[in-house]
């Protein structure tokens, strides 16, 4: 089998140097995209570094002139210090915030460098994704837009989980490609990326994993609904089954509805451009056999639709020659209810957890 061509693209506004005027016109742009409005997170930015300058550090700078005066400076020490972390946390902020700006405008100018467009920011994407539903504060930022020859976006999204008085930030990265038809849900959960147990935000009942021919397996676990083994089959045939091999062994891959994700626990819209060209090289390898993908029809759909008759020939036509076949020459595009989501399952991790929990507590209440 032959290897596809790698795609080359322009990379040099990742890198090259930035007038920081174009900068912060381009910050201006995006502002007035937005309406003008000021995010949330910046008003609060701006409250606490308001308070800081008006309260805090006024406050530890007569600490430490206090303890100047009083002849021992010991007594300002501490006060100094506050000082000194006051400096360098503003340091930070102030220079993360230059960073970010000059990443944006430098992914803005990639993006049209290569024939792509740029979004800034888009909260609770309607993306029908596993990651795309989980948590709150949801939000998918530094978005890279190809248009053709399909739509393809490739984002960092990031979301929230509550568990009492805790709560963790997950980030991903992300691929979507548009696909022609809606396809079963299939996932497929990547072994080179995984630690102890899978990094998927989900699990899946284990009577659905599918095994395939070759090496595939070593690669991947694949799942797919119940009854829908032989549409897998017919989908992942042994030369796209060594495009995912070659090209996306350490991505996870999920087909939901009319959508192809990829996801990465690393950023996939970023400054690096190694993983530009690796992203771009997967994506390249796989749209390429996309279209045969775009044949599929769930059978379960020819017996739900009616029936169509070709026999009344309409007014004024021709009687046809031959018996024609009664009802659709095919299934529509779509997949019936049984095959457009996975069947989730418990995490063995939790219990195992759990097991060993309890088990812990009943030997110390035992010893005591």
């Amino acid at each position: 089998m032959t290897t596809p061509t790698p795609l080359s693209f322009d990379a040099r506004p990742l890198t090259e140097p930035v007038d920081p005027k174009d900068v912060t016109a381009f910050a201006r742009e995006m502002r007035a995209r937005k309406g003008g409005g000021v995010s949330a997170g910046t008003v609060i930015a701006i409250i606490v570094i308001s308070l800081m300058l008006v309260i805090a550090v006024p406050m530890v700078a007569l600490g430490i002139i206090a303890g100047v005066r009083s002849g021992a400076p010991v007594v300002g020490l501490p006060f100094l210090l506050i000082l000194v972390v006051i400096v360098i946390v503003g340091v930070v902020l102030f220079f993360g915030y230059r960073r970010s700006r000059v990443t944006r405008y430098r992914l803005n100018r990639f993006a049209s460098a290569n024939g792509m467009t740029y979004e800034d920011r888009v909260d609770d994407p309607p993306l029908p994704g596993m990651i795309f539903s989980i948590g709150r504060s949801r939000h998918a930022k530094q978005l890279v837009r190809g248009h053709s020859p399909r739509f393809v976006e490739f984002g960092n999204y990031q979301y929230t989980v509550k568990s009492g008085k805790n709560s963790t930030t997950y980030r991903w990265g992300y691929v979507a490609v548009k696909l022609d038809v809606p396809l079963p849900n299939i996932v497929l959960d990547a072994l080179g990326n995984n630690g102890f147990g899978s990094n998927l935000p989900a699990s899946f009942r284990r009577d659905q994993r599918l095994s395939l021919e070759g090496d595939f397996d070593k690669y991947f676990t694949l799942y797919c609904p119940e009854g829908y083994e032989q549409h897998a089959l017919y989908l992942f045939t042994p030369d796209i089954m060594a495009r995912f091999v070659d090209n996306a062994a350490e991505l996870d891959v999920e087909i939901v509805d009319d959508w192809l994700f990829l996801y990465t626990k690393r950023e996939a819209s970023t400054l690096d451009p190694s993983t530009w060209a690796w992203l771009f090289g997967a994506v390249g390898a796989l749209i390429t056999k996309l279209d045969q993908w775009a044949r599929w029809r769930d059978d379960r759909l020819a017996a739900a639709s009616p029936a169509r008759s070709f026999t009344d020939a309409a007014p004024g036509s021709h009687a046809l020659p031959f018996a024609p076949p009664a009802g659709m020459l095919q299934p529509p595009p779509g997949v019936a209810k049984q095959g457009r989501r996975l069947k989730r399952g418990g995490s063995w991790i939790t219990v195992a957890i759990v097991v060993v929990f309890a088990v812990g507590w009943m030997v110390l209440q035992a010893i005591r």
